[in-house]
C-alpha cells in the first residue's frame, strides 16, 4: 500500500525531527544514518521539499530540514507528497449516493478510512515510538529500521523537537 518512496520518506522524517538541534542535513548524511541508498533518499526528499514538508538549504551547510511542526505534519501529506494524490477506484458520478451501484459504496467506504487514517495520524506520533518493543523471540523486522531485526528493547525516542528556524 506504501511505496518504498514514502517509507524512506517517513524514516527520513522520524531521523530528523529525533535531532536534537533541528540541524539542516544533507541527503546522504541522512541516507547513510538510515542505511539507504543516497540516490534514492534524494529522491524521497525532493517530494517532501516540493510539497513544502521539508525546507531545503543551499551552501556549505546546505540540506533539508523540517518545515512544519511533527504535529503538523500527517502520513496522508507524506504518501501523497511521494505517491500522489490517493484516488478511489470508483464509478464517478455526481449523482445521488443512494442511486450509487454497490461496489462504488464498499470503494468509497474503503477510500473514506484509508485517508481518514492517514490523516489522523502524524509525524509527532510516529516519533512517540520510532521503533517496535518488548517483542518476544529475538526481535521483528520492522519497515522503520528498514527490515533490521529490532531487539527486545527498544531505545526511548528522544524527547525534544526541533524545527527550522
Amino acid at each position: 500500500m506504501l511505496s518504498k518512496t514514502s517509507i524512506s520518506a517517513l524514516r527520513a522524517l522520524v531521523h530528523l525531527a529525533q535531532q536534537d538541534d533541528g540541524s539542516c542535513l544533507s541527503p546522504r548524511r541522512i541516507a547513510e544514518a538510515l542505511d539507504e541508498s543516497p540516490t534514492y533518499m534524494a529522491k524521497a526528499l525532493r517530494h517532501l521539499v516540493k510539497a513544502r514538508i521539508l525546507r531545503a538549504e543551499k551552501g556549505v551547510h546546505g540540506g533539508v530540514r523540517l518545515g512544519l511542526h511533527p504535529s503538523d505534519i500527517t502520513l496522508l501529506a507524506i504518501v501523497e507528497a511521494c505517491q500522489g494524490v490517493i484516488v478511489g477506484d470508483f464509478c464517478q458520478s455526481s449523482r445521488p449516493a443512494s442511486t450509487f451501484c454497490n461496489f462504488h459504496k464498499a470503494a468509497l467506504e474503503l477510500h473514506n478510512s484509508i485517508t481518514g487514517v492517514l490523516a489522523r495520524w502524524t509525524l509527532a506520533h510516529m516519533i512517540e515510538k520510532p521503533h517496535p518493543s518488548g517483542v518476544h523471540g529475538g526481535g521483528v523486522a520492522c519497515v522503520m529500521t528498514n527490515g533490521l531485526l529490532f531487539p527486545e528493547i527498544a531505545q526511548p525516542a528522544r524527547s525534544r523537537i526541533r524545527i527550522g528556524k
